[in-house]
């Protein structure tokens, strides 16, 4: 499986994740977004997506470890990957038929959305 995780660029951008080179993914709060956090594996791929004024898909990055020793704050520990060359923005994921099911269209606030294949190559154009 392949996640999305939405931040604001201005509290933690993708650019802070690439000089870090890796953090812990925290201050998740919404269940269901805790529950994918949860699911994690290491090697899973993600996609850093900037909420706020840009609304786009920036980079990507992996996770490293998960730790669900305390279920309400997984510690999900992740990598900094690249940066999209081309950022797909809100608009162009609602204008594609690839995400006409998904959460991060049909839940707009949740902050960790699971992505399949298609929809994973589609953000990164990988």
């Amino acid at each position: 499986m392949d996640y999305l995780l939405k931040t604001e660029p201005s509290t933690y951008s993708f650019a802070d994740l690439q000089k870090e080179k890796t953090t812990v993914w925290d201050g998740v709060s919404n269940p269901v977004a805790l529950k994918h956090l949860r699911g994690m594996k290491p090697g899973e791929r993600l996609v850093i997506y900037h909420t706020g004024d840009e609304k786009s898909a920036v980079g990507t990055a992996s996770v490293v470890s998960v730790d669900v020793s305390d279920p309400r704050n997984p510690q999900v520990k992740i990598k900094a990957g690249k940066a999209v060359a081309n950022p797909r923005t809100l608009a162009d994921v609602k204008a594609s038929d690839t995400f006409s099911e998904s959460p991060l269209v049909r839940q707009g606030r949740l902050s960790v959305v699971p992505l399949n294949e298609a929809q994973y190559k589609f953000l990164t154009g990988e």
